[in-house]
């Protein structure tokens, strides 16, 4: 049986070192190359930092998986075994352009079944980190579970770039949401705006696509918080592949779904 005390230690001890290393990256001139397109940035720091995840746990825990955004680790068909996915820096054009609002991210799943989750803010030197079963907490706070709010009270996140009359969130749907709720965020990196959710800084947050290195860590932690993370159908989001994403209060994230998403 697997000890996740212990590779909650290991896994806190690799973040705690490769969020310095980012830190140091700062006075550096960094390598930024493009992806799917000229918006879809990545580092030399990404690659560099999702390399040293897989080399300590290679070497720590050579049985077990591992799925990263910078393509370093394995392709996976299942979800059987124990399953690290991990995104380095979550957020990386906020890195580039502002040297903060960007995140490290990582999730252990076993068969499946989050673990352990972790979401960094680099800069601000705060770790939300959650054991599956023993509450979330952020540095050494336990953070308590969160109450339902009005939607007329709720402030929630938006990554407006995904909105596209092809999809069900599209502007028909968003602007009655938009205008009932008491405001809207966009911090470009899905896996903070899911910790502020954990934490209640920010009430739901949606978007039309994530990978699962996004939102794997946000899973555990807004489990043990009492909060919904789901597709926009209010479904079981899929770590294999890109999902929409609604994690909010459990009030809150059943009414965006049955009043605006899913409404004839």
């Amino acid at each position: 049986m697997m000890n996740w005390h212990e590779v909650d230690t290991y896994a806190k001890q690799w973040i705690t070192e490769a969020g310095e290393k980012i830190r140091e990256s700062f006075k550096e001139v960094l390598t930024i190359q493009t992806k799917s397109n000229a918006d879809d940035l990545v580092t030399n720091m990404d690659k560099e930092t999702e390399q040293f995840f897989i080399r300590n746990i290679n070497h720590t825990y050579p049985s077990h998986k591992i799925l990263g955004e910078e393509g370093f680790g394995h392709k996976l068909t299942d979800l059987e075994g124990i399953i690290w996915i991990i995104d380095p820096i979550d957020g990386t054009m906020n890195f580039v352009h502002q040297q903060r609002n960007f995140a490290i991210s990582v999730a252990v799943f076993e068969n499946g079944i989050g673990k352990l989750g972790y979401i960094y803010d680099v800069v601000h030197d705060e770790l939300y980190h959650a054991i599956k079963g023993e509450g979330a907490y952020v540095n050494d706070a336990r953070i308590p579970d969160l109450r339902d709010t009005n939607l007329s009270e709720a402030v929630i996140g938006i990554n407006a770039t995904w909105v596209t009359e092809n999809t069900r969130i599209n502007p028909q749907i968003l602007a009655p949401l938009i205008k009932d709720v008491r405001g809207t965020r966009s911090y470009g990196s899905a896996a903070l705006e899911i910790a502020y959710v954990v934490t209640g800084r920010l009430d739901a947050y949606m978007t039309m696509r994530l990978s699962s290195w996004d939102f794997a860590a946000g899973i555990v932690l807004i489990e043990e918080v009492g909060g919904r993370l789901t597709n926009l159908e209010g479904k079981p989001v899929n770590l294999l592949e890109e999902n929409s994403v609604l994690v909010a209060k459990t009030k809150i994230h059943d009414e965006i779904i049955s009043s605006y998403i899913l409404k004839k």
